[in-house]
């Protein structure tokens, strides 16, 4: 590596710019990255405008390493991410911790039938999906910060 990559700040929200800067990779490569790497998701804004979170700046310069620093193709740092990704969740699943200091806690899909039974059925569903799917979303970013250690 030619040169150390600055220190992330404490933001919640990166433009591309900012992530190109961050990453020493031009924002057109960020973009190709987006296609090619599942797991790279920015939200989308006004006038279609990327904004990463800190945990995708961290897999950009993950995937970064991968391609420029140890010479993986495009195919082979997909693979390799599947395959950390993997490794997180079989410890998880056998019960090693995976950030020190981080209690691992494990919830049991449901239906969240326990809602107050005045909520409408619709309305109960749309929610429990929400929780399901924000829970996803947590255990995705614990997988991806646990990989980068």
């Amino acid at each position: 590596m030619e040169k150390a990559l600055p220190s992330i700040p404490a933001k919640r929200y990166f433009t591309i710019g900012e992530v190109s800067d961050l990453c020493g990779v031009k924002p057109h490569v960020l973009r190709y990255w987006e296609q090619e790497f599942t797991q790279l998701r920015p939200m989308k804004r006004r006038g279609n405008r990327r904004y990463y979170q800190h945990h995708e700046v961290l897999m950009i310069r993950r995937i970064r390493d991968l391609l420029y620093d140890q010479g993986f193709t495009i195919s082979g740092a997909r693979n390799k991410l599947q395959e950390l990704v993997q490794v997180e969740r079989d410890k998880r699943r056998s019960g090693e911790v995976m950030l020190e200091g981080v209690e691992v806690i494990e919830v049991e899909d449901s239906t969240f039938s326990d809602f107050d039974d005045s909520v409408p059925t619709e309305e109960r569903e749309f929610v429990s999906q929400k929780l399901l799917f924000v829970r996803r979303e947590l255990f995705e970013i614990r997988d991806l910060l646990s990989a980068t250690h």
